[in-house]
């Protein structure tokens, strides 16, 4: 197995996380917040894949999936069409609501999907390159991308758990 197989088995096993925090439930059940400052399933679904989206789409140089494919439109949610929920206030979670889980899994699965395209094409020496001289050391291309897979993975256990818990409500 190479890094572009491993990167992509690893994004692979976020969408499957994803789909089963998400996948049939009604609208009350992704909007719900346990308290006033608690993510949504709604929120994490959406985090995660705006943060996916944003890191991908700068380190192929390509536009964001949330905005060149109309999904900032179909959500059209009442926040920055750029915020990707980085330093969220309980406001601004509470403001990311979704009417069905299909509208969330379609834009993670178009996110996912250009994920797959950018990492399979991907060799070892091009993970090397550096994305970020603001941290010390600089970013590499490699560490990015499994920084994306760690926080994406967190906040999809994040969102099963708050399934679970409505599941036994």
């Amino acid at each position: 197995m190479n890094s572009a197989d491993m990167l992509a088995e690893s994004f692979d096993r976020v969408r499957e996380a994803v789909h089963a925090a998400a996948e049939g439930l009604p609208p009350d059940d992704l909007n719900a917040r346990l308290d006033e400052e608690a993510n949504s399933i709604s929120w994490l679904i959406w985090h995660l894949t705006r943060v996916q989206d944003d890191h991908v789409a700068d380190a192929a140089g390509t536009g964001q999936v949330w905005l060149t494919d109309g999904w900032a439109d179909r959500f059209a949610l009442p926040l920055d069409q750029t915020a990707t929920g980085y330093g969220h206030t309980g406001d601004e979670v509470a403001a990311v609501r979704v009417d069905s889980a299909d509208l969330l899994l379609g834009y993670h699965d178009a996110v996912h999907r250009r994920t797959q395209e950018y990492v399979g094409g991907l060799d070892g020496h091009a993970l090397d390159r550096i994305v970020d001289e603001n941290w010390s050391p600089p970013v590499t291309l490699g560490v990015r991308l499994i920084s994306v897979i760690a926080d994406d993975l967190q906040h999809a256990g994040q969102a099963a758990l708050l399934r679970g818990v409505r599941e036994r409500a």
